[in-house]
């Protein structure tokens, strides 16, 4: 089974069928930034019931037994891997100074930083900015439209999802060879990225609030944040939504 390649369809086929449901769901939401709330809701009890048998066990168990260097190494390498694409989303945004500190980043960390398993970047005070599609077109004026949580992966919004197959195209290491490297990387990727959010599911899991409100709003508002490079114009949080960059005063 090519791992990596189902991923891939599993995020594009999750994408349109969240799509789809956009037509047909009834709502139930106060919130005006998420009017398939009750579309959303089941999605989310539904992604958690998989988190809790699947992958949280799985995440607990390899937070347990690698170490917690081997851990960082894995993050840094993917890490660096990510970098390049936001070197190219940097570039498209028209921030050619950040695109060349990522471009810098990789090239540094993918040489004296051993492939990547140091960061010897952030070291050097080369800040690391992540950039996705998703930003991109943020940054073009496209606004973010409802949220909407995906099959499997997640919270998102509309316009993010419609972002995800440049993602997907962008991402170097969907096109790793020999495809058993690439399918045992992938699985360890999703891994160690589950296994990085556990102290923070766990603190919001005893967290007496409701857990759905919570992690909308905070990605929202995360996502905001990014598109306007931490510093979103008054217009925009009025309005609870990122508009285009031209309202920025």
């Amino acid at each position: 089974m090519n791992y990596a390649v189902t991923l891939s369809h599993l995020r594009l086929g999750a994408a349109a069928a969240a799509i789809l449901v956009l037509t047909g769901c009834a709502t139930t939401a106060n919130n005006p930034q998420d009017p398939l709330e009750g579309y959303n809701r089941a999605m989310f009890g539904f992604n958690d019931a998989v988190d809790r048998a699947v992958l949280k066990p799985v995440a607990t168990g390899y937070k347990n037994v690698v170490p917690g260097f081997a851990q960082t190494g894995v993050g840094n390498f993917f890490g660096n891997l990510s970098d390049a694409w936001s070197s190219v989303n940097n570039l498209l945004q028209g921030k050619p100074e950040q695109a060349g500190t990522d471009f810098g980043r990789v090239a540094l960390n993918s040489t004296f930083g051993i492939f990547g398993l140091l960061d010897i970047a952030s070291e050097a005070g080369m800040q690391k900015s992540d950039e996705d599609f998703g930003q991109t077109l943020g940054k073009w004026g496209v606004p973010s439209g409802p949220y909407l949580i995906l099959p499997l992966l997640g919270p998102s919004t509309v316009r993010d999802t419609a972002a995800l197959p440049a993602d997907i195209g962008g991402d170097i290491w969907k096109y790793k060879e020999p495809a058993n490297w690439r399918n045992i990387g992938a699985a360890i990727r999703i891994v160690d990225t589950r296994a990085s959010l556990l102290d923070a599911s766990s603190l919001l899991e005893d967290a007496a609030l409701d857990r759905y409100e919570f992690l909308r709003d905070g990605y929202l508002q995360r996502r905001q944040s990014q598109v306007y490079d931490g510093d979103v114009p008054r217009q925009a949080v009025d309005e609870g939504d990122a508009e285009a960059p031209a309202a920025k005063q």
